[in-house]
């Protein structure tokens, strides 16, 4: 048999190149597609109108999300529930008969990869009644992941705010209603009070310690749409 030219040790160092580049390239293809923002896939345009279902600690929510009541804010949702952002979430902030607010990820790296992937403001078409859904802001133009059930009707309040419902609960507020809100605003409070600190720092381990029994978002999931997309 003809030795290789290099002999062993260039046939070793050949074999540990190789090895080391299998070794990055599949570390670069376990990086949760959720750690980039900018991907395509996490900006997609939404259909028409589609459900989404929270299976959550307490019971399933079933969400009907409406493009035109929000195209910005329904496209963000599509894409972040079709993402798993939204999968092992806490519902941070349960205040009893106002609202529930969820939308941090439970992963430090994840939830400060999106915290400033603002979309722009939609117009306010449909009001903050009981069971609709509507991302938290504190600033225009401000809203990236985190949203509210409105457990009430906060109208009176919450639509000269201009907080825009996207969708609405259409199974599960019973569920919705039990969620756990013992702690009130002390887990984090909302995104203007400027509390949620320990949240992107910390993510879930923070919550679990300090805050034990909140409910959280199991699984999310985009179901069949029930409109077409144009």
């Amino acid at each position: 048999m003809k030795r290789d030219a290099r002999g062993w040790p260039g046939l070793f160092a050949g074999a540990l190149l190789v090895t080391v580049w299998v070794c990055v390239s599949a570390s670069a293809q376990t990086v949760p597609l959720r750690l980039n923002p900018k991907a395509p896939e996490l900006n997609r345009r939404a259909p028409d109108l589609f459900d989404v279902r929270l299976e959550t600690s307490r019971g399933a929510i079933l969400i009907k999300v409406h493009r035109d009541w929000a195209p910005h804010g329904a496209d963000r949702f599509y894409d972040l529930v079709r993402a798993g952002y939204y999968d092992g979430d806490r519902f941070f902030r349960v205040i009893r008969g106002r609202w529930a607010q969820f939308g941090i990820n439970g992963d430090p790296k994840i939830a400060n990869a999106w915290r400033t992937q603002t979309i722009p403001d939609d117009p306010r078409r449909e009001s903050n009644v009981r069971g609709t859904v509507a991302f938290a802001f504190a600033v225009p133009n401000g809203r990236t992941t985190q949203v509210f059930i409105n457990l009430r009707d906060n109208s009176a309040t919450h639509d000269p705010e201009a907080f825009v419902p996207f969708g609405k609960v259409i199974a599960g507020m019973a569920v919705a209603d039990a969620l756990n809100s013992e702690y009130g605003e002390a887990a984090g409070s909302g995104i203007r009070a400027g509390k949620q600190g320990p949240l992107f720092q910390r993510g879930n381990a923070y919550l679990e310690s300090h805050f034990p029994r909140l409910d959280f978002i199991r699984r999310a999931t985009v179901l069949e749409p029930t409109g077409a997309s144009k």
